[in-house]
């Protein structure tokens, strides 16, 4: 779909794009194909993608892959992607199932951050691949890909802001809590930047698109990942603190000074210096603490 095919539609229509829901409409093909290019697909590929807007990625992904679920909150945008790729009445007014020639497709109404919030769907032998909406983008990141349910891969695009956390390492500028939640579970492959003006309207922001592969073997058991959460959360939720002082509010300072000796991390250690993988350590440490303190209570 080229900018000029969106133009029309949306003046056909007397559409008005609402700029809270992030209706920034990526329309440059090279982009659009760079974007499907290194999501991998092929026609065994199940496709998840967010906030489809007019559908120009969509059309590419129906090509490669061999299902798309596509959600939409605009109801507007919801009767063109209805017309465009699955011609069917929905009896409930909320899905439209059916297939474009291509492949399957299913298309929601709904708000996506409830609808995966909600939905504890199995999402691990999907793909993400979406232009995300930029104002839920990192929500919507952290309650997809975080746990044994999450995607095999991801292929996003968003502020190029959120990329840079996404891709963060260490003493980074970007590096913080998304970096964490995220990483534990996705290795951050590349990233390539998308100009302005691929978009209509062209957004006050610069663009890219991020790629992650879903860790082959998880880095922390299922039952760890809540103590990381809380350490990571609880470190930089004041970043020029010593990290330290900040844990004391959840965990014994005896037990943290122990752990820190272990793992060899300097008790003035602020938490942008610790890597994930100290992170991970961490959090195994506090935990067995936490069941050995347990057991002998007992």
């Amino acid at each position: 779909m080229k900018l000029s095919e969106i133009r029309e539609v949306l003046i056909a229509r007397d559409i008005q794009l609402t700029k809270s829901l992030g209706q920034n409409f990526l329309h440059d093909q090279n982009q659009l194909r760079r974007i499907v290019e290194a999501a991998e697909l092929s026609k065994a590929d199940k496709v998840l993608e967010i906030g489809p807007g007019l559908g120009p990625l969509t059309e590419l992904l129906l090509q490669k892959s061999g299902e798309v679920l596509a959600i939409e909150k605009d109801l507007r945008l919801l009767e063109i992607l209805r017309e465009r790729f699955a011609p069917l009445s929905p009896s409930d007014g909320e899905r439209v199932s059916g297939r474009t020639g291509e492949g399957k497709f299913e298309l929601l109404h709904a708000d996506a951050l409830k609808f995966l919030q909600n939905e504890k769907r199995d999402w691990s032998d999907w793909k993400l691949v979406a232009n995300l909406p930029y104002s839920v983008a990192s929500p919507i990141l952290v309650e997809l890909a975080c746990g044994a349910r999450a995607p095999k891969k991801i292929v996003v695009t968003l502020q190029c802001e959120v990329a840079k956390r996404l891709m963060a390492q260490a003493d980074d500028d970007d590096y913080g809590i998304l970096t964490l939640l995220v990483q534990l579970d996705f290795a951050p492959r590349t990233f390539f930047k998308i100009p302005p003006e691929c978009f209509f309207p062209s957004p006050d922001v610069d663009s890219a698109c991020v790629i992650l592969d879903r860790r082959a073997q998880p880095l922390l058991p299922e039952n760890l990942r809540a103590n990381f959460v809380r350490i990571v959360k609880r470190a930089f939720s004041q970043r020029r603190k010593m990290m330290l002082k900040l844990l004391k509010a959840n965990w014994q300072l005896e037990k943290l000074q122990n752990a820190f000796a272990e793992l060899k991390i300097s008790p003035q250690e602020r938490a942008e210096k610790l890597s994930l993988e100290q992170f991970v350590d961490l959090a195994r440490i506090l935990t067995e603490n936490e069941c050995n303190s347990d057991s002998r209570t007992i």
